[in-house]
């Protein structure tokens, strides 16, 4: 037997699957990653931990699962994006890594657009936030400057484990692009930010393609996991554009949705769009093509909050989220706003806070349970907004993550988008994107489109209910009211919470 892996690199998990030629699973392994966060605001990871929890999952693919890794004839990866790994003189890891969801770096967000201005968006397509990795090495420059010094490139998280696996230093272009010091369009480190911010251009690594074999299993970590020095390893990319392969999203007139913590709206793109930094806007792992994408911040957030503040000792999440069944829609009048931890897309305001509007005497559970399911895909709904005010149409949305394990969310998804909204029966998206680069990589199939439709198990699809659409387009009119309405109170809240 011949095998393909897909190495997932997430912020909580590391999780290594399987494949054969067939695009079967033939077994995964996962090991738990742990997160420091020593203040507020602050989220990072020792590097280490990334190599040794891939290394246990792989080692149980052998002990527990009985693969034989020598038959392993190419690996590689999806990669938690933004992450800021730092390395020294002869690639030593200077300090631990600062992660996409650390928001240290406000300061200088609004130090790149002083100095940068709009030639900051022409170049990298996208607004300077928080999470990406530019502000953090502006954070890290100003605030840790003997450590600075002693830094001579710097990788993200997946392209680091890589490089522990390997000895290849590089970068990727999809996981490159949400640095922001990429010029997308023309897939170089762009100079011109470099030297407005006093970086060194050479502390940028080598770009690479996500289909590019970068090297083979070292030496040194074929005798650490049992893996072979012949197997193939090929660059990989960064989650959601892993995650988009997965599911087949490699042609505009598809839409992915997928519901996790966060919620992100993605779109494949043939050719550059120019979103103004209203969206995201990536190199994809499918050469010389793109995708754009924008962020709910609490999704999945929204609905566990619910459940584990006002949910049953006897429910359970599932059961919790039935309940919603027995409400109408529209929630007899109940408009949720999922703002509870601030917004991305489209106000990217850090201090809007949710709101519940329209509560009544006559409300139950169930109101406030599909309240925040609407209002979750309500808030999708600004994001695709955004699409059609630049032209862009679609057909169909595919749905994955939490949001797709509900038939209801699932309906209330195709009623709101008034769109055909399908699933997809994988698992593991990312990690099945990663694999599928593998197996493109040995020449298993000619392209990534072509390796979709062996791996790829499209699954039920759910169609607009006219008269529900009705509704929802009513209801929508007075959600997108909302944020303008409470924006000044919610800052006013925040500021009193803060000095209290």
């Amino acid at each position: 037997m011949s095998y393909v892996m897909g190495i997932d690199l997430g912020t909580g998990s590391v999780k290594v699957s399987v494949m054969d030629k067939a695009g079967k699973t033939v077994a995964q392994e996962s090991s738990n990653l742990t997160l420091v966060q020593e203040q507020p605001g602050y989220s990072e990871q020792n590097p280490e931990d990334w190599v040794t929890a891939t290394t246990v999952a792989i080692v149980n693919l052998a002990l527990k699962d009985h693969v034989n890794l020598q038959d392993v004839e190419g690996v590689s990866y999806s990669g938690q994006m933004h992450g800021l790994v730092l390395l020294g003189a002869d690639q030593q890891v200077l300090r631990p890594a600062i992660l996409w969801d650390d928001t240290r770096t406000t300061e200088q967000c609004k130090e790149i657009m002083d100095i940068c201005g709009q030639d900051f968006v022409k170049i990298t397509k996208n607004l300077p936030l928080e999470g990406f990795t530019l502000p953090k090495i502006l954070w890290v420059k100003e605030n840790e400057p003997q450590l600075f010094a002693q830094a001579k490139t710097f990788l993200l998280p997946k392209d680091y484990l890589r490089y522990r696996m390997t000895g290849d230093l590089s970068m990727e272009y999809s996981d490159a692009a949400g640095t922001v010091l990429l010029d997308v369009v023309n897939k170089t480190w762009s100079k011109e930010v470099c030297d407005k911010l006093g970086l060194d251009i050479g502390l940028c690594p080598k770009l690479v393609s996500s289909l590019d074999q970068v090297g083979t299993i070292s030496e040194h970590y074929a005798q650490y996991s049992g893996m072979s020095t012949s197997t193939k390893v090929f660059a990989g990319a960064a989650d959601n554009a892993a995650g988009a392969i997965g599911s087949d999203i490699m042609d505009p007139n598809k839409v992915l949705i997928s519901t996790g913590t966060s919620g992100v709206v993605l779109r494949y793109e043939d050719k550059p769009n120019d979103y103004q930094g209203q969206l995201h806007f990536f190199n994809h792992a499918i050469p010389d093509k793109f995708y754009s994408m924008g962020v709910t911040l609490a999704a999945g957030h929204s609905l566990k909050w619910l459940y584990q503040t006002f949910g049953g000792e006897e429910d359970s999440l599932d059961a919790f989220v039935k309940t919603a069944n027995d409400a109408p829609v529209g929630a007899h009048g109940l408009i949720f706003t999922p703002y509870i931890v601030g917004e991305r897309t489209p106000y990217a305001d850090s201090k809007i806070r949710g709101s519940f509007i329209g509560v009544s005497s006559i409300n139950t559970k169930a109101d406030f349970v599909r309240s925040v399911l609407e209002g979750v895909i309500f808030s999708y709904q600004d994001l695709l907004n955004i699409y059609h005010e630049h032209g862009q149409h679609f057909d169909t949305v595919y749905s994955i993550g939490g949001g797709a394990k509900s038939p209801l969310w699932l309906q209330i998804q195709a009623d709101v988008f008034n769109k055909k909204v399908s699933t997809i029966e994988n698992d593991q998206e990312p990690g099945l994107g990663a694999a599928m680069i593998a197996a493109v990589g040995v020449k298993w199939f000619s392209n990534l489109e072509d390796c979709a439709d062996h791996y790829v198990k499209k699954g039920k699809s759910y169609w607009p209910i006219p008269e529900n659409v009705e509704k929802y387009q009513k209801l929508y009119q007075i959600y997108s009211q909302v944020y303008g309405q409470t924006k000044e109170m919610n800052h006013e809240l925040i500021d009193f919470r803060n000095n209290d």
